[in-house]
């Protein structure tokens, strides 16, 4: 067993970094594409007042709707999380794009969010969920990462727990062919669910420390070592209904609908994420049986001891079942020791010879033995192609 298992991870490597360098069923509960949680944030049009902060005309109003000074936004007024203030809401999203924020140091400092579940949590039921996988010890990266996992990235945001970070994986808009600036994590990277409201400061930088430096060799590092492709802020941002109304930072609350999309904001022009990168990956949504999928593989980096979150890992292994609730859909779950900050990061199998991106890591066991990812069903695919409907283009 454990010989087919390699064989098969040793093809999904391949296909991965061949894509990388290329330029180039589970029914969810969220209902249709007006049901589909979205949040517009920073746009066109700068406040040169605010010393960077992006602030049009919309946002602004919305802020100021919301009791938000928009002058003191810039000098930490986005640092008050009281809980009446908190904005929650699909429509009430913002995220001014605060120049200079995430400095090297800064996103070096940022922590974890750590999402465990215990056994108590799981359904004990064999019929939908399969024993526990054996653990599987979670490989770095080869480097450069943009040769060999380029459309793999970190996603840094500011919660009130101070300053985080996630993993995510730039993926293809279907109507804009080569041209995407979509990039998927998960629901917990971006809102803090029931008991909270949308995270801040959010941002995807693809290819973080691309040649896997150690913390001290960072310290001399030369700024495009550290964020090759530099900083992309998102400016729209689309979870579940269900993860905003039953997510939890513990526990299985919400992890079959911890999924989440972000729209970045193109650096260069009008030139996108993907042509920058040179790469992104299609998502598969047609949920297959357990059985048919003999390999998939977690890419993301892991943060929270053993590991510090500057280098990039992968683990690989046959996937199993794992039910949180018995009325909601079935997850995937692999064996991997890769622990907190790998949250969001891709996994991906290979369909008909390509790499696709089949599901994002939501929560794993206190003891980093396993991962569990949402099967990305009908619900999914509504909030990716309203996504790409309303905000692909801009």
């Amino acid at each position: 067993m454990r010989s087919i298992r390699t064989v098969a991870a040793t093809g999904l490597v391949a296909a991965l970094a061949l894509t990388a360098t290329a330029c180039g069923s589970s029914d969810d509960k969220a209902g249709g594409a007006s049901d589909t949680t979205a949040s517009q944030g920073a746009d066109k049009g700068t406040d040169k007042e605010s010393g960077g902060v992006e602030l049009p005309a919309d946002l602004a109003n919305r802020l100021k709707e919301h009791g938000i000074d928009v002058d003191q936004w810039k000098d930490g007024g986005w640092k008050n999380w009281d809980k009446d203030e908190w904005l929650r809401e699909a429509k009430d999203f913002v995220n001014p794009v605060i120049e200079g924020l995430w400095k090297p140091e800064r996103m070096k400092s940022a922590k974890e969010p750590n999402k465990t579940i215990t056994a108590k949590d799981a359904v004990n039921d064999q019929g939908v969920t399969d024993p526990e996988p054996a653990p599987v010890q979670a490989e770095p990266e080869k480097t450069p990462y943009h040769k060999n996992a380029a459309p793999v990235g970190k996603v840094f945001f500011d919660s009130p727990e101070g300053s985080m970070v996630c993993s995510g994986t730039v993926v293809k808009d279907p109507r804009n062919p080569g041209k995407s600036n979509l990039v998927w994590t998960a629901g917990h990277c971006v809102h803090a669910g029931t008991g909270g409201g949308w995270y801040r400061n959010i941002a995807f930088v693809p290819a973080y420390n691309d040649l896997g430096k150690s913390e001290a060799e960072l310290s001399n590092a030369a700024p495009q070592e550290i964020a090759p492709y530099g900083q992309y802020w998102a400016d729209w941002v689309a979870t579940s209904n269900e993860w905003i109304a039953e997510g939890a930072s513990s526990g299985g609350a919400g992890a079959p609908y911890d999924y989440a999309v972000l729209h970045v904001k193109p650096q260069q022009g009008t030139k996108s994420l993907e042509e920058t990168v040179g790469a992104a990956l299609d998502v598969d949504f047609s949920t297959p049986s357990v059985p048919s999928v003999s390999s998939m593989g977690a890419w993301g980096y892991p943060a929270a001891p053993p590991f510090n979150g500057l280098q990039m890992n992968k683990c690989l292994d046959k996937p199993g079942r794992l039910t949180v609730n018995s009325s909601e859909p079935t997850m995937y779950r692999i064996g991997c020791t890769m622990t907190g900050g790998s949250s969001g990061g891709g996994w991906f199998r290979v369909r008909d010879g390509k790499t696709v991106l089949i599901s994002n890591t939501s929560i794993g066991p206190a003891g980093n033995t396993w991962l569990a990812g949402p099967q990305l069903g009908t619900g999914a695919e509504e909030l990716f192609d309203m996504m790409s409907e309303k905000y692909g283009s801009r």
